[in-house]
C-alpha cells in the first residue's frame, strides 16, 4: 500500500517537475514573440493538462486569478483525476510573462503542492514583501522596519558593510521611495523587470546570484511561491496582504484571512512538507532556459523538498517537442 509520503516522493520525482516542464517548454515556443496573453495561455493548458493525469485531489490555492477573472487554473478550482491524497497547490505556469515575451531573463514555470491546509488561501492582491536567504538569526528582518534599519541589520549579521549588500527590487514607479530609500544608505540594487519568484529565490545562493534581499510589493501568488521555495532551502521571508479597498477585505475574509494586517512568516504561507519545482522558460542566474535542438527540447528544472531539504536540478531532454505547443 502506498503511503502519503510514498506519494509525495513520487510527485516529486517524475510528475511534479513533468508538470513545471511541460508548461515551459510550451512557453518557449512563444518566447521572443511579444504576446504576453498567448505564451501565458498555452503554459496554462500545458499545466492544467499534466496535473489532470495526477492520482490526487488536487485544489488550486494561488493561481491565475480567481474564478471570475481567470478561465482555469483559477483559484479554487480542483485538478487531479480525483484519487489519492487531498492536496493544495500554488502555481504559476508562467511566472514572467512580459520577460517570456520580450525574451528577458529568469522567466519560469513554477508550482508548489503540500498537503490540504498548508499553504496561505489568499486572494490574487499584491502583497507586501521582505526577504533574505539562509544562515542568519531569527529576526533579522522586519517588514515594518525601515529599509535602512533591514539592510543594516543585514549587513551586520552578514560581517560586512553596507556597501556590500544588493537589494533586489522591481522597478515599478510604486516602488520610486522605496529605490531612493536603499540607494540612500549605500547598498546596491538590481532592478527586475518582471518575475519575483525568481528575485526572492535568488537571495537564497548569493555568492551565485549576487542578490542579499528582496524588498518590495508584488503580487500575492508570487509570495507564497516564493516562500513555499524558501521553506525548502531555508531563509526568511516576511509579506502582508495589501487589502486597501473593502471589495478586497471582504474577498479575503472569504478565503478565510481573519486579519487583513497580518504579517505572514514563510512557514505560515507555506507549512508542512512542501514540494517545490520551476522550470527555467528563459535564461536565467540559477537555470537555463528551454533549448530548442531539431525535434527536441531540453529544460533545466530545480526541485525541493521541505521535509529533508534536498535540492535537485534536473536536466531533461523530450522528444517531439512540437506536441508540448
Amino acid at each position: 500500500m502506498t503511503t502519503r509520503a510514498e506519494t509525495l516522493d513520487r510527485i516529486l520525482t517524475l510528475e511534479l517537475v513533468r508538470v513545471a516542464e511541460r508548461a515551459a517548454v510550451a512557453a518557449a515556443h512563444l518566447r521572443g514573440k511579444g504576446d504576453e496573453k498567448a505564451a501565458d495561455q498555452v503554459a496554462v493548458d500545458a499545466m492544467r493538462k499534466e496535473l489532470n493525469n495526477l492520482s490526487m485531489k488536487g485544489r488550486v490555492v494561488i493561481g491565475e486569478g480567481e474564478r471570475d477573472e481567470a478561465p482555469m487554473l483559477y483559484i479554487g478550482e480542483e485538478v487531479g483525476n480525483g484519487d489519492g491524497p487531498e492536496i493544495d497547490i500554488a502555481l504559476d505556469p508562467l511566472e514572467g510573462t512580459t520577460i517570456c515575451a520580450k525574451n528577458q531573463p529568469n522567466s519560469l514555470a513554477v508550482i508548489a503542492l503540500a498537503e490540504r491546509g498548508n499553504l496561505l488561501y489568499a486572494p490574487d492582491v499584491y502583497m507586501d514583501k521582505i526577504a533574505i536567504g539562509p544562515g542568519y538569526p531569527e529576526g533579522i528582518i522586519d517588514i515594518t522596519a525601515s529599509p535602512a534599519d533591514n539592510i543594516s541589520a543585514l549587513a551586520k549579521a552578514k560581517g560586512v558593510e553596507v556597501s556590500q549588500i544588493t537589494a533586489c527590487i522591481m522597478d515599478r514607479p510604486r516602488h520610486a521611495a522605496l529605490i531612493e530609500a536603499v540607494r540612500e544608505t549605500g547598498a546596491a540594487i538590481r532592478l527586475i523587470g518582471d518575475g519575483d519568484v525568481a528575485g526572492v529565490i535568488h537571495t537564497t545562493d548569493p555568492e551565485e546570484t549576487g542578490i542579499d534581499i528582496y524588498i518590495g510589493i508584488g503580487g500575492a501568488p508570487e509570495g507564497v511561491l516564493a516562500a513555499a521555495a524558501l521553506r525548502c532551502t531555508g531563509g526568511q521571508m516576511q509579506g502582508r496582504l495589501i487589502l486597501d479597498s473593502p471589495e478586497k477585505v471582504a474577498r479575503a475574509q472569504k478565503m478565510g484571512v481573519e486579519d487583513p494586517d497580518k504579517i505572514y512568516r514563510h512557514d505560515e504561507m507555506a507549512k508542512g512538507d512542501v514540494l517545490f519545482a520551476a522550470t527555467g522558460v528563459t535564461d536565467g542566474n540559477m537555470m537555463q532556459g528551454v533549448r530548442f535542438k531539431g525535434d527536441e527540447a531540453i529544460t533545466e528544472t530545480i526541485v525541493m523538498r521541505a521535509s529533508t531539504g534536498t535540492v535537485r536540478f534536473i536536466r531533461a531532454k523530450h522528444k517531439d517537442a512540437a506536441k508540448f505547443a
